[in-house]
């Protein structure tokens, strides 16, 4: 099939439609297909092998940074175009350091999403506007648990996060990821090590700040 595919991940429908709506002013630009979490965008990208995946961070079952991760090791033929509300500094470079080749915000679509498109189908690096300001214009000062740890987190660890943040417990994240108990306890220990925390609480936080999960 000729021309650009384009897969849309989002988990709200109303959004994807908007996307489809935007991109369908350039024939030759097919949205080959949808997903409304992170599990079911691997599936996605796996099944239809698009040239682009246009693709929200707030995502059910694994966030938009880990699908970012996968995608660019395991078919670094799709080139990843973050859309999102996500406006953390950090974030930002988190998911581009991950291999994600745009960054733009949803509220920048309207203007700016089919220059994004087309300069990250030719392989170019794009930053919405707003995006950009901020991050060649920012004075964030980090604190301690808005730095990535220095011992990084593996990706069963950064799964493990995600679960136990969005409120899991370890026997429900253990069932989720078909490991024992035992296993799980061992990775939430190794995960409380690396990020220098020490309660779940801080944990949860954690995760919150740097946009793991969403509250």
């Amino acid at each position: 099939m000729n021309g650009l595919r384009i897969l849309l991940a989002d988990d709200h429908s109303l959004v994807r439609r908007g996307i489809r709506s935007l991109l369908g002013v350039h024939t030759d630009w097919q949205v080959c297909g949808e997903a409304a979490d992170g599990r079911e965008t691997l599936e996605k990208v796996d099944e239809l092998k698009p040239d682009i995946l246009i693709l929200d961070l707030n995502m059910p079952e694994l966030n938009g940074l880990e699908v970012t991760r996968r995608v660019r090791k395991m078919w670094p033929q799709t080139e990843v175009l973050v859309l999102t509300v996500q406006d953390s500094e950090l974030v930002m470079r988190q998911v581009l350091e991950a291999g994600a080749r745009g960054y733009m915000l949803k509220s920048d679509a309207g203007s700016e999403l089919l220059a994004a498109v087309d300069a990250v189908r030719r392989h170019h690096a794009f930053l919405s506007s707003q995006v950009s300001r901020m991050l060649h214009g920012s004075s964030a000062i980090a604190t301690k648990h808005d730095v990535p740890p220095k011992e990084p987190l593996s990706p069963r660890e950064r799964q493990i996060l995600q679960l136990l943040a969005e409120g899991k417990s370890t026997k429900e994240v253990a069932a989720a990821l078909d490991i024992t108990v035992k296993t799980a306890e061992t990775h939430r220990s190794n995960i409380m090590r690396k990020l220098d925390l020490h309660h779940l609480t801080e944990l949860v936080r954690y995760a919150i700040r740097n946009q793991v999960v969403q509250m």
